[in-house]
């Protein structure tokens, strides 16, 4: 009988800010990368797909780089529920702020201002949004650290 060969050696962790892992060995989707970290899609459904349903629904997962935020921001076709994985950091809707962490949930209401800052250890966020219209040019800027068009649909 022979023992199982030992496991490959884990690469050594990168230098700066620890990035999450990818996941359990599922093909990755697409990294979109912004000023603030990147996000990708997980899943979706538009409202054909979804049986019954007049609203689809959009799956993100949203790493922000130690001590960066995303853009102030609202959305008039959709609403969004984030959910924090990893991380700390501060989440903001409407006039409320919410310390972070992991397990932490905002719900946001379509067109209700917020924004999620990411604190020393970075902020991973998984995004589940829901509307009959779900792009990315279905965001009003009011404030935004990396010089992008305010009132734009530039991207997250």
């Amino acid at each position: 009988m022979t023992s199982p060969s030992p496991a490959p050696a884990s690469p050594p962790p990168s230098a700066g800010a620890a990035e999450p892992p990818a996941g359990g060995g599922e093909p990755c989707p697409e990294r979109l990368h912004r000023p603030w970290g990147w996000f990708e899609t997980l899943a979706a459904a538009g409202p054909a797909d979804a049986e019954r349903a007049r609203i689809g629904y959009l799956v993100k997962r949203l790493w922000i780089e130690p001590g960066r935020r995303i853009s102030r921001q609202r959305h008039r076709q959709r609403c969004e529920h984030w959910v924090v994985v990893a991380g700390a950091g501060l989440l903001e809707c409407a006039e409320a702020q919410l310390a972070a962490g992991p397990g932490t949930t905002l719900e946001i209401p379509v067109g209700a201002v917020h924004r999620a800052s990411a604190g020393p250890e970075g902020l991973l966020i998984i995004e589940v949004q829901r509307g009959e219209r779900l792009c990315e040019d279905d965001i009003e800027r009011f404030a935004d650290d990396y010089g992008r068009v305010i009132g734009s649909g530039d991207n997250l």
